[in-house]
């Protein structure tokens, strides 16, 4: 795990800590609860921060209104050094999927997939799509009693 920069702490998040993965996992395993996936998003969350530069320009005399000229120089900079960060260098974000038990989701990512579409189409006005329903946990599969037939 790396430091986070002294320029973060001082003047983006003051007070703010970013703990690593290892030092997440530990706690989970302490809590009972099973980990059931972890996915690392560096290039997404790269996307992320220069869409939010991008935003942030467009509404940058607003915020220099609320602010100061200070301020959104500080923001511009940190989401630009940031957006790098993630896209050219070693820093990471992740998300971890966790459960109480090992068998609560599917095996594999697909039934998310199905929801992130549903919620696209949603979003880019297609009212016409099904609502987003929540994806039953999978269940393991139960053994039938075969009656003996003679």
């Amino acid at each position: 795990p790396w430091a986070t920069s002294a320029f973060i702490r001082k003047y983006i998040f003051p007070g703010g800590y970013i703990p690593s993965l290892s030092e997440v996992m530990p706690a989970i395993e302490k809590s009972g609860l099973v980990v059931t996936d972890v996915e690392i998003l560096r290039l997404h969350y790269a996307d992320t921060l220069k869409h939010w530069g991008e935003r942030f320009a467009a509404n940058r005399d607003k915020a220099k209104a609320i602010y100061d000229e200070r301020f959104c120089r500080m923001w511009e900079f940190y989401l630009a050094a940031s957006e790098a960060a993630f896209r050219w260098q070693d820093l990471v974000i992740f998300q971890i999927q966790i459960a109480k038990k090992n068998d609560t989701l599917p095996m594999t990512r697909d039934y998310m997939a199905k929801c992130e579409k549903a919620l696209e189409m949603r979003d880019m006005g297609h009212r016409e799509t099904a609502p987003v329903k929540k994806s039953p946990a999978a269940k393991p599969a139960r053994r039938r009693k075969v009656a003996d037939q003679e």
